[in-house]
Formats: C-alpha cells, sequence, structure tokens
C-alpha cells in the first residue's frame, strides 16, 4: 500500500527532503559510534552535493553539520569535526519584558493624555497654557463619557487634572464650564419609526 507524505513523519528541513532525513534516522540507530560517524560523513557529503552553492565546500563546514543535528533532533552522539549548535542555541527563550509600574486610577484617559497634563503642569502661565488645558479637558470629559456617562461631569475632570499634575493645575469646577457631549449611548435611543 502506498504511503502518502501526510502519514510520514514532517520532515524536519524540507530542503533536505526526505531521503536525508530518513539516512539521518538511520544513522541514530547504529550502535558502534566509528560507524555511526562515518555514516554522518557520507550524509555530510551527499548534503553538500544537492546544493550547487555548497559545491566546493569543505566536508567540516559549520552550516552543514548543523542541519544534520537539527535533522536528528540533536540526538545524533558523534566525533562532530566543529561546533554544533546545541537546541537552546537555535531557540533561545525569550527574555522577559519588563512591564512599567503605572497607575490604573487614570487608565481611562490613556497614557497620552496623563503625558500631555505632566508637560502643559511644567508650562508657565498664560493665554496658551489655558488654552492646552481646555482642550485636554475636553478631551477627559469625552473619553469618561465613552466609559461611563454618569462619572463625566466637569468637577470629576477638573479633579483628576489636579491629581494628574501633582497639584500643579488647580481649578475651580464652579467657575470653571466644559463643553457639553452627547454620550455614545444617548445617541441611539431615536429609533426610527418604520413604515406600514
Amino acid at each position: 500500500m502506498i504511503k502518502y507524505n501526510t502519514q510520514l513523519p514532517q520532515l524536519k528541513l524540507r530542503e533536505y527532503g526526505r531521503n536525508i532525513q530518513e539516512l539521518v534516522e538511520h544513522c541514530l540507530t547504529i550502535e558502534d559510534r566509528e560507524e555511526r560517524t562515518k555514516y554522518a560523513y557520507s550524509i555530510a557529503n551527499i548534503m553538500i552535493r544537492l546544493f550547487p552553492e555548497h559545491n566546493g565546500e569543505d566536508i567540516n563546514s559549520r552550516e552543514v553539520w548543523d542541519n544534520i543535528n537539527v535533522i536528528s533532533g540533536f540526538n545524533l552522539d558523534i566525533d562532530y569535526p566543529c561546533e554544533v549548535l546545541s537546541e537552546t542555541e537555535l531557540r533561545p527563550s525569550p527574555s522577559r519584558i519588563p512591564y512599567a509600574k503605572k497607575s490604573d486610577r487614570f487608565r481611562c484617559y490613556g497614557d497620552n493624555i496623563v503625558g500631555m497634563i505632566r508637560e502643559i503642569s511644567k508650562m508657565e502661565g498664560g493665554v496658551e497654557k489655558d488654552k492646552m488645558i481646555f482642550l485636554v479637558a475636553n478631551q477627559m470629559k469625552k473619553l469618561l463619557l465613552n466609559i461611563n456617562a454618569d462619572s463625566a461631569t466637569d468637577s470629576r475632570v477638573l479633579k483628576d487634572i489636579g491629581e494628574i499634575s501633582g497639584g500643579r493645575i488647580e481649578i475651580d469646577p464652579v467657575s470653571y464650564r466644559l463643553n457639553d457631549y452627547i454620550g455614545v449611548n444617548e445617541g441611539s435611543d431615536n429609533k426610527k419609526k418604520k413604515k406600514k
């Protein structure tokens, strides 16, 4: 009965094909170390001849022996002519990504808004600073509306600005008025009437 490729073991290095893989698998079954080493050298010769770009290359080429080692699943115990890759060198474990510890309190505004408030708080007082505060505060109110329309009040936004700035921007919520916006959920109440 013919076996399909889907029924055979998966190829470790496709460019060398199934025959080379089967030769390396047979090499693993040879018990005598000297015989196994001779057999591996003959496989290396065949692999060099398979590709014209490797032709004329030395049998001691590290690339060929690394490929034999990979095909064998890093289990081939022979006298290698050169240093070969280990499995940990080929597939190193990724280094841990350090995450900055951030406060979840102002996560709803995002890092950009928090950074803008901190930069604005360093500015000298004036018309430009007031405009910047007004623009950022209105954007904060819009962001709060998307999350929870009940908490999107001027006093909450201005209090948060004061906290984020470390108390350098203090605005009285009674005298300071932000724009009014319609929340995302509020506008969806107006349903179109069906025609009869």
